[in-house]
């Protein structure tokens, strides 16, 4: 699912191209209704392309995964459509990045990171804030949840989408994901992670949608962190970080009062 690290090997094609990472993009999913989902925001890299998303969290911060290679990159909010001239988009340099400490891009621990933008945004009906959770529920096996992004969305290209693209995926015990059936315990999925993909497969995030929001009846819960090289298989279900509770006090002691 969602955002991946560019991994040297061809075995980990991270979702996002960026720090290491694996499989993310939105797959077996549909096209949006323009702007509905004002706190999407589309990360560009240095050279201009399509990296990760996020979720904007305060006037001034993006929430994403911390594998995001973001050096010198821009954030754009308001964007449906990439290529087409949209008069709600508003774009900011990064005054900011701030990766949540002991991020392992081997165990794909702690992949979260807060980017600060140069600006505020202006709030209206295409740009808004997502309520960041007020508890760390973790969601249970069965839950239905949703991811958004402009990755992938087939497995035989790279190609990103050009609009925001959504897919309802369902929450898989962490026993199960870590089963001979599915990643082995390499890496092993842990309690600041989620599990959710769909039984027969089909369903997922994939390259490009790293950083995006996962959210459980309406709320985040989670970030697209990573998966296999191949997206939406039955053996790869999408894995994204946990909105734990030491990571939301540190969200919150971060961005305070910046």
């Amino acid at each position: 699912m969602g955002a991946f690290l560019n991994l040297s090997t061809s075995a980990a094609v991270i979702l996002l191209v960026i720090r290491g990472g694996l499989c993310v993009d939105i797959i077996g999913g549909t096209e949006v209704a323009p702007h509905s989902r004002p706190f999407m925001a589309l990360i560009n890299g240095a050279k201009g392309k399509p990296i990760c998303g996020g979720a904007l969290i305060k006037e001034n911060w993006v929430l994403t995964a911390a594998h995001c290679n973001v050096e010198g990159g821009k954030v754009t909010l308001g964007v449906h459509s990439q290529k087409t001239r949209e008069k709600e988009k508003q774009v900011f340099q990064i005054a900011k990045q701030v990766r949540y400490p002991c991020y392992c891009s081997n165990s794909k621990e702690n992949d979260i990171m807060l980017l600060q933008l140069e600006k505020r945004a202006k709030l209206n009906k295409a740009v808004q804030i997502i309520p960041l959770p007020t508890s760390d529920d973790d969601p249970k096996p069965g839950t239905t949840c949703t991811v958004s992004g402009w990755g992938q969305t087939h497995t035989h290209h790279k190609k990103p989408s050009d609009t925001l693209r959504e897919v309802n995926i369902t929450v898989i015990s962490r026993q199960v994901c870590n089963d001979n059936h599915h990643y082995k315990n390499k890496p092993v999925i842990t309690d600041n992670m989620i599990c959710a993909g769909a039984k027969n497969g089909g369903k997922d995030s994939c390259l490009g949608d790293s950083g995006g929001p996962l959210r459980c009846n309406n709320v985040m819960r989670g970030i697209t962190a990573f998966g296999k090289s191949k997206c939406g298989t039955v053996d790869g279900p999408g894995i994204y970080t946990r909105l734990t509770k030491k990571y939301l006090q540190w969200i919150r002691k971060t961005i305070g009062g910046a």
